[in-house]
C-alpha cells in the first residue's frame, strides 16, 4: 500500500525514535511504501522540500510558526496549515495514488486534504485522535464556549471526524468523550489505539554513576523527572508547589527537562531560590534525554486540574520504557490514573492536592522493592499495549489488507 501520513510535528531524521517515526518505520517494514507530510517552520529559514529518509518520502512544507511561539502566530499559523499542506501535496505528490491516508490531532483543519486524497486516490482514512481541541482551549480560558472562534473549530472538529473512516482514541475514557459528545459517529468507527513505540532498551547501556554525575545529581538520591512540555495544559503552578514543599528533603532529587510558555515560571523561580534538589533543563536531544532517564526513577505526569477532557500524555511511554514507575497528578477526567494504578505501575492523585501527592511520593521513596516492581510492571504493560505493531495491526485490520 501506498501510505500518506499528515503530521505537524517536523521530522529531520525518521530513524530518530519517537511515536510518528516509529509507525511510518513499521509500516515501512511491512513492505508498504510511505510518504510523510509536516511543516518546515519559518523559524529553520527553509523552503518547502522533498527528500528521501530510510526509505520514507518527507514532504517538509513551509508554514508559519505554529509551535513554541506567541499565541497570534500559532492561530494564524494553524489556520493556514491546511492550504499549505494541500499547496505542497498537490505539487510534489500529484501523480501518487495513495490507498491510505493517516492524520493525527492537532491539528483538526486537514479536513479538505484529507477529503481530496480520498475522492482523487479513493483512498481510506485513519484519524489518530492525540487531543480533543477546541474543548480543551475551552477547559483553560483560552476560547470562550459558544463564541466566534469556539464554533468555528467546533465545525472544523465535526468535518474532521466525518471524513475519517475510523478513529483511535488514546484510551477508553477518550472513547467514551468522543462518541457522547459526537452522536453522529457510529461506536465501530472509534476504537482504542494509544500512542505507540517500537520498544528499545535505553537503560541497557547507561553508567547510572557517571550520568547523575555528570547532571551534578547526588548518588543516593531517589530521583524524580519530568520530561516535557512547560505549558498551561501541565499546571505549571502545581509543579511549583511541589518543588517548594519538599526543598529541605536532601533525599529526594527533582529533574525538570523541557521547554514552553511556562518555562519562565521555573526559570525565575530556580534562579531566585537556587534549591539544591531541584535541576532545571531546557530541554535536551532525544538520545542524551533517554541515557537520563536511565539515571533517574519515577516519572512525573502532570495536567492541569481545569481539563474536562481525557488527556494522555506521550511521555508516560519514555518512563515505562525506562523501567520507571510513574507518579501522576491530573484531572478527574482522564483515566490515567485508574489505568496506572489498576496495572500497577504507578500512583495517582488529583491535581492540586499537595497532601496526597507527597503521599504518593514518601510511599514510593520508602520502599525500593516496591520502585522495581512497579517499573517492571510499566515495562511490561508497554510492550503488551503500546507496542508499535499493535497500533499498526489495528489500522491495517481496518481496511482487510
Amino acid at each position: 500500500m501506498k501510505i500518506l501520513f499528515l503530521t505537524i510535528v517536523r521530522i529531520d531524521d525518521v530513524s530518530e525514535r519517537g511515536i510518528y517515526n516509529d509507525l511510518m518505520c513499521y509500516f515501512r517494514d511491512q513492505s508498504h511504501e510511505v510518504y510523510i507530510a509536516c511543516p518546515n517552520e519559518r523559524r529553520y529559514q527553509e523552503s518547502t522540500r522533498l527528500n528521501v529518509s530510510h526509505g520514507i518520502h518527507v514532504l517538509k512544507i513551509r508554514t508559519l510558526n505554529i509551535q513554541k511561539t506567541n499565541l497570534l502566530e500559532k492561530g494564524i499559523g494553524t489556520l493556514l496549515l491546511e492550504r499549505q499542506f494541500l499547496s505542497g501535496i498537490k505539487k510534489y505528490f500529484s501523480d501518487i495514488k495513495f490507498d491510505l491516508i493517516i492524520y493525527s490531532t492537532p491539528p483538526i483543519t486537514f479536513t479538505n486534504i484529507v477529503s481530496y486524497i480520498k475522492q482523487k486516490s479513493n483512498a481510506k482514512s485513519y484519524l489518530l485522535l492525540k487531543d480533543i481541541f477546541p474543548q480543551n482551549a475551552v477547559d483553560l480560558g483560552f476560547i470562550r464556549k459558544g463564541g466566534v472562534l469556539h464554533r468555528y473549530f467546533k465545525y472544523k472538529e465535526s468535518k474532521l471526524y466525518r471524513v475519517s473512516d475510523h478513529i483511535g482514541c488514546m484510551s477508553p475514557a477518550n472513547v467514551k468523550f468522543v462518541l457522547q459528545n459526537n452522536p453522529y459517529l457510529k461506536s465501530d468507527v472509534v476504537e482504542v489505539n494509544p500512542n505507540s513505540l517500537l520498544p528499545a532498551n535505553i537503560i541497557e547501556n547507561v553508567n547510572k554513576a557517571d550520568i547523575r554525575k555528570f547532571y551534578n545529581i547526588p548518588i543516593d538520591s531517589t530521583v524524580f523527572i519530568y520530561g516535557g512540555n512547560l505549558g498551561v495544559p501541565q499546571g505549571i503552578s502545581f509543579l511549583l508547589d511541589i518543588l517548594k514543599s519538599n526543598l529541605e528533603k536532601a533525599d529526594i532529587f527533582f529533574v525538570v527537562v523541557g521547554s514552553g510558555t511556562q518555562y519562565h515560571l521555573l526559570e525565575n523561580w530556580n534562579n531566585e531560590t537556587l534549591p539544591k534538589n531541584v535541576a532545571l533543563l531546557k530541554g535536551l536531544p532525544k538520545k542524551q534525554y533517554d541515557e537520563l532517564l536511565g539515571a533517574c526513577d519515577v516519572g512525573l505526569i502532570f495536567l492541569d486540574k481545569r481539563f474536562t477532557i481525557p488527556n494522555y500524555p506521550s511521555r508516560l511511554l519514555s518512563y515505562m520504557e525506562a523501567y520507571m514507575p510513574v507518579l501522576a497528578a491530573t484531572d478527574t477526567a482522564t483515566d490515567i490514573g485508574m489505568i496506572m494504578e489498576e496495572n500497577g505501575f504507578g500512583l495517582w492523585c488529583e491535581s492540586g492536592d499537595l497532601a496526597k501527592f507527597n503521599s504518593n511520593l514518601n510511599k514510593l521513596m520508602s520502599n525500593l522493592n516496591l520502585l522495581k516492581d512497579m517499573g517492571l510492571k510499566a515495562n511490561q504493560f508497554m510492550i503488551d499495549n503500546y507496542h508499535v505493531s499493535n497500533s499498526y495491526n489495528k489500522i491495517i485490520e481496518k481496511f482487510n489488507v
